[in-house]
């Protein structure tokens, strides 16, 4: 009679938390494998490279289009057959062409404001303030500086030809030319003045003030440019250097056309690497994923097949469910509900100990015999 209580009070409440944890288990199984395997990282990183594969490749084509230009514009000299060249053009015009000249103003001349014997058609002004800042991840002060105030002077300015003669071009817009190089003709720093409280404060706050950098930069007169952009015979006959009208970059370099060419190709190159870089990045992440995926999915397949496997010896077998209230646990019972035979081989264990529906509800790959970690489950057979 107590046997009989005995079996009758431990297997309903031990097969009910069993089948709650069976359930739990399939459902949490079913969601591993329905959603996609991509972390949160991996999606940014793969959103990150194709973005700036794309913004790569934008700016590697617009290179590389306007080194093409460069390669087929035509190089004129600036003469009186330059006039007569542009009066015959259709739209008196040179959509893209290359010129080099001496500059010389047009009215008067800009002076510096520190070297007497010093003047120029472009002039820059800059302010810099230098100070410490306390870096918490280096543990250390890094140098810093910021622009606090900067003032750029033009006058017109025409080029001339190196070799003499009345002929010249006049310059438009130089500020929206890419490669005009300034030469720095004054700089001086300023110290900053501190005392004891201010060494406090600057450590409190985590910034030391170093001083202040005062430049002038200049574009002197007789200064040797190259201009590439759009020629024009405005009515007055007047030849303009102007920026192209068709999107293309416009320069105004101390550099040779020469130097020029190669600069660009240098910059073709490296943007050409940098999209490379990126859409290769975002290739191998996309394989990354896709292995993950072949491989929960081939794990998704073998765990069906054991399944299927396991279903077919139990019906073969007569074998249905839970053992009822009034029967006897069997002999080769299954360690943790007590009513199915033993079914698994726990590998590398050897421990031959539960039925399949209960191997699938543990929390985790665990022998309950030895604790040892499960690493592959294979189907007993018992004649």
């Amino acid at each position: 009679m107590k046997s009989r209580m005995r079996r009758v009070f431990r297997i309903p409440w031990y097969r009910y938390w069993e089948k709650r944890a069976d359930n739990a288990k399939l459902i949490e199984s079913s969601y591993e494998m329905d959603r996609i395997p991509v972390s949160t990282v991996e999606l940014v990183c793969l959103g990150s490279s194709f973005a700036f594969s794309g913004l790569f490749y934008y700016l590697y084509r617009k290179k590389r289009s306007t080194l093409e230009v460069l390669k087929e514009a035509p190089k004129f000299q600036i003469n009186k057959q330059l006039v007569d060249f542009l009066n015959a053009t259709p739209g008196k015009c040179v959509e893209y062409a290359i010129v080099e000249g001496i500059t010389r103003p047009v009215g008067e001349s800009l002076q510096s404001h520190y070297q007497d014997d010093c003047t120029g058609v472009m002039q820059r002004l800059i302010l810099k303030e230098h100070k410490l800042i306390w870096n918490n991840l280096a543990r250390s002060w890094n140098d810093s500086e910021r622009i606090i105030h900067q003032r750029v002077n033009i006058v017109p300015f025409d080029l001339i030809s190196p070799e003499g003669g009345k002929s010249s071009i006049r310059v438009i817009n130089p500020l929206e030319a890419s490669g005009p190089h300034f030469e720095t003709v004054y700089e001086r720093f300023h110290q900053a003045t501190q005392g004891f409280t201010d060494i406090i404060g600057h450590y409190l706050s985590g910034e030391k003030p170093k001083g202040f950098l005062e430049t002038e930069e200049i574009v002197r007169v007789g200064a040797t440019l190259t201009g590439i952009g759009e020629l024009v015979l405005d009515s007055d006959k007047i030849v303009k250097l102007q920026p192209p009208k068709a999107g293309l970059e416009y320069f105004l370099s101390t550099l040779d056309f020469p130097s020029i060419l190669k600069q660009q190709e240098s910059s073709v190159k490296l943007w050409k690497m940098f999209m490379a870089i990126c859409t290769l990045t975002g290739i191998a992440l996309i394989i990354v994923v896709l292995r993950r995926m072949y491989h929960e999915f081939s794990e998704k397949q073998e765990q069906e097949e054991l399944r299927r496997s396991y279903k077919r010896f139990n019906e073969s077998r007569g074998i249905t469910g839970s053992t009822a209230d009034g029967d006897e646990i069997p002999e080769n019972a299954c360690v943790i509900c007590l009513s199915k035979p033993r079914e698994c081989v726990f590998l590398t264990c050897g421990h031959v100990c539960c039925c399949y529906d209960c191997h699938r509800a543990l929390p985790s790959p665990i022998c309950p015999i030895c604790r040892s970690y499960i690493t592959r489950i294979v189907p007993l057979y018992q004649a």
